[in-house]
């Protein structure tokens, strides 16, 4: 497996502009010749000679801010080479080289696989706060919520520092709240269209074809509080929505004012029955 390290290094073949190089930042022929030592380390790396293509150029790399230049630090060239790693389009193998100042050894730094503008990449990464699903939760698991979540409040309002108060908070224990936090208003509302919205709202093809409204109907439970005339639970067992969260105006054929309209008797005939508007009886 090829260790990716990420590193700032040109995509592609370094362009050097005359007007803009200075005697420093020139590289000593001593690095930028020793392109078969750069191409074995690259080889080594990748266990394959065949992955590793065509030289595609070098360049020096930035000694930083200390002082003294190349003379005295030595220099540093990366060395670019084309990737024909299967899997890796786009990508290419960069060996940084090293040389001390008034030596000729040259010393390999790392070798690297980098991507180019036109490699292929995976995703940015996401925290795990944002990637997480409904339903990605299991036994065991412990989902914490953030002190800034937006849809949750402080549970008692005397100031807007009130989660540090301790008397708030007695107060909160005392009025029979017992929770420190409760659900904003941003909150119930992203709750209250998500239900709304699912299999047991308004618009679901079962409440089409209801004969009444959970709203109307005995096993409906209401939520307290500000969602009391939107939702509520169905207590019906043979309900399909038995235990979930229903829209006042969901409905089932469970309802519990559901009749069946009885009509007149039908009448019982036991004798045989003949039609003789087309033939006669002899």
């Amino acid at each position: 497996m090829i260790t990716r390290v990420a590193r700032l290094c040109l995509p592609a073949p370094p362009v050097w502009d005359d007007d803009a190089v200075t005697p420093d930042s020139v590289p000593s022929d001593v690095l930028t010749g020793a392109v078969d030592l750069a191409r074995a380390a690259a080889e080594e790396t990748a266990g394959d000679p065949a992955v590793v293509g065509e030289h595609l150029g070098a360049g020096p790399e930035p000694l930083g801010d200390a002082g003294g230049g190349p003379a005295v630090l030595g220099e540093v060239v990366t060395h670019s080479f084309a990737s024909r790693l299967p899997g890796y389009v786009g990508w290419h193998w960069a060996v940084t080289l090293a040389h001390v100042p008034g030596g000729d050894e040259v010393t390999v730094d790392e070798v690297v696989l980098l991507p180019g503008d036109a490699a292929l990449l995976a995703p940015a990464w996401v925290p795990w706060h944002e990637r997480l699903r409904p339903g990605d939760l299991s036994v065991g698991d412990v989902l914490p919520a953030t002190e800034d979540d937006p849809r949750l409040v402080p549970s008692y309002t005397a100031e807007d520092d009130a989660a540090a108060d301790p008397e708030a908070q007695a107060l909160a224990t005392e009025l029979g709240l017992g929770r420190e936090r409760v659900m904003s208003r941003e909150g119930r509302s992203a709750a209250a269209a998500r239900w709304l919205a699912g299999d047991f709202g308004p618009r679901s093809p079962m409440a089409r074809s209801a004969p009444g409204p959970c709203g109307t109907c005995g096993f409906f439970l209401p939520l307290a509080g500000s969602l009391r005339g939107l939702l509520g639970a169905c207590g019906n067992e043979y309900a399909p929505a038995d235990g979930r969260v229903v829209a006042v105006d969901y409905g089932c054929g469970a309802h519990s004012q559901a009749t069946l309209a009885v009509g007149e008797p039908a009448e019982v005939v036991t004798s045989a029955r003949y039609d003789t508007a087309d033939f006669d009886v002899l």
